[in-house]
C-alpha cells in the first residue's frame, strides 16, 4: 500500500490559511484579522522630509544627509531614504556583515552565550547610536559605521591581522580592509567608509562626530562585553576586577555601559567634544588594560592566536601558489598573494579550518581550540 502523508497538524493548518493575509471590506490586505493599525492624515515620511527633520533638530557639528551621499560610483538619491539609511540598509544585507556570525570575537567556537563578530557590532551600535542620539547628532551614520566597523576582521579574531601582516606591504588592518576591500562593492558614503576605516584608536582621527562616537562606542562595548563572557566562562571573577574600574563604573557589565556611555555624552554637553572625563577615562582604561592581562594574553589566548596565525598563513601561501582553487567569485586582480589574502580574510573561522582539513590535510589538533570553562 503506498504510504499516504501525513494530516498537517492543526498549527500548520492555521498557519497555512495565513497565506493571502486578511482581506478587508475595502479590498485591503491585513495581516491580521481585525486589525485597525491606523494612522492619522499626512505626507509620507520620505527622504526630504527626513532630511528637513535633521536640518531642524540636530545640533551643529553634526553630519546630516542632505548634501552627503559622495560615493565612488554617483548615484541618484533614494526616494524613501536618507544617504545612510541607505548605507546602513546596504551593511546589514551584505555577505561581509552576515559572515561576522561565524567569527571570533575573543575565543573561537564560542558557547552558547559568548560574543561573535555580529554580537559585538550590533552592540557597539546600540551604544553608538544611544550617544548619538543623547548629545544630538545624526544617529543613523554612528549606526552604519558601527554595523560595519568590524567587517574587514578575518577568522580567528585579531590573530589574523598578524597572519595576513606578512602577505599585505603596508599590514594588514582590519579597518581599512573593511572600508576598501570587504564592504568596497556596497558604493558606500565617503563619510560611512572614513567611520569605519578609522575607528581604531591607533588610526588617524574620523572626519565626522559620528565616526568618533563610533571609536569611544568599540572601546566601550568590547572593554565591558568581553569582560562578562570571562566572567561567564570562569576566567576571572566580578570581584577581581580593579577597584579604578568598579568604584567609578561598577563590576557589571549593564553598570559600566551605563556610566560609560553617560559619560561620553556628558563630555559634549560640558566641553562641546567628544571624549571623556579623567575619572572615567581611567576607569575604561583600567578595563581595557584587566582585560588585555587576564583575558587576552592569558596562556590559553595566546595558543589560540598562534593557531590562527599558523593556519591562516598557510591557507594564503596554499591559495596563492595555487589561484586555480579560488572560486570565480573572488575578483582578481595581478597579485595572486592579495587575491588569497582577499578570498582567506573573508572566511568563517569553521570554513577557513575546514578549507585547511581538505586543501591541506591539516591535523585537526593544530586547529585553534575553544578555551575551556575553568582552565
Amino acid at each position: 500500500m503506498a504510504d499516504t502523508a501525513p494530516e498537517p497538524s492543526a498549527r500548520a493548518q492555521q498557519w497555512a490559511r495565513t497565506m493571502r493575509g486578511h482581506v478587508a471590506e475595502h479590498g485591503l490586505v491585513r495581516a491580521h484579522a481585525g486589525s485597525d493599525a491606523r494612522v492619522g492624515p499626512g505626507r509620507t515620511v520620505d527622504r526630504l522630509v527626513r532630511e528637513a527633520y535633521e536640518r531642524e533638530v540636530l545640533r551643529p557639528g553634526a553630519t546630516l544627509a542632505e548634501g552627503a551621499g559622495d560615493r565612488a560610483r554617483p548615484e541618484e538619491p533614494d526616494v524613501e531614504r536618507t544617504c545612510f539609511e541607505r548605507d546602513r540598509d546596504r551593511i546589514v544585507h551584505s555577505t561581509a556583515f552576515r559572515r561576522l556570525a561565524g567569527k571570533t570575537q575573543v575565543v573561537v567556537h564560542p558557547t552558547d552565550h559568548q560574543r561573535t563578530r555580529l554580537t559585538h557590532a550590533l552592540e557597539v551600535a546600540q551604544i553608538a547610536t544611544s550617544i548619538a542620539r543623547g548629545i544630538g547628532v545624526n544617529a543613523t551614520l554612528a549606526d552604519a559605521i558601527a554595523l560595519g566597523h568590524d567587517c574587514g576582521h578575518g577568522p580567528g579574531g585579531h590573530a589574523s591581522e598578524d597572519a595576513f601582516d606578512a602577505f599585505v606591504p603596508d599590514g594588514f588592518d582590519h579597518g581599512p580592509w573593511g572600508a576598501d576591500v570587504s564592504l568596497a562593492d556596497l558604493n558606500l558614503c565617503t563619510q560611512t567608509l572614513d567611520g569605519i576605516r578609522n575607528h581604531s584608536w591607533s588610526r588617524p582621527a574620523p572626519a565626522t562626530v559620528e565616526g568618533e562616537i563610533v571609536s569611544w562606542a568599540d572601546r566601550i562595548a568590547y572593554c565591558a562585553h568581553d569582560l562578562e563572557d570571562a566572567v561567564h566562562a570562569g576566567i576571572v571573577r566580578p570581584e577581581e576586577i580593579p577597584d579604578v574600574v568598579a568604584d567609578v563604573a561598577g563590576r557589571t557589565r549593564r553598570e559600566q555601559l551605563g556610566h560609560f556611555v553617560r559619560a561620553v555624552v556628558r563630555a559634549v554637553e560640558e566641553h562641546g567634544e567628544v571624549g571623556m572625563a579623567p575619572d572615567s577615562a581611567a576607569a575604561l582604561a583600567g578595563l581595557r588594560a584587566f582585560n588585555y592581562e587576564r583575558i587576552y594574553v592569558r596562556p590559553e589566548s595566546l595558543a589560540q592566536s598562534r593557531a590562527v596565525v599558523v593556519v591562516l598563513k598557510a591557507l594564503v601561501e596554499h591559495l596563492a601558489a595555487h589561484p586555480d582553487r579560488l572560486p570565480t567569485t573572488v575578483v582578481r586582480t595581478d597579485d595572486p598573494v592579495r587575491d588569497a589574502v582577499t578570498y582567506v580574510a573573508g572566511m568563517t573561522d569553521r570554513f577557513a579550518f575546514d578549507l585547511a582539513v581538505r586543501e591541506l590535510d591539516w591535523d585537526r589538533s593544530r586547529l585553534p581550540q575553544g578555551i575551556d570553562r575553568d582552565r
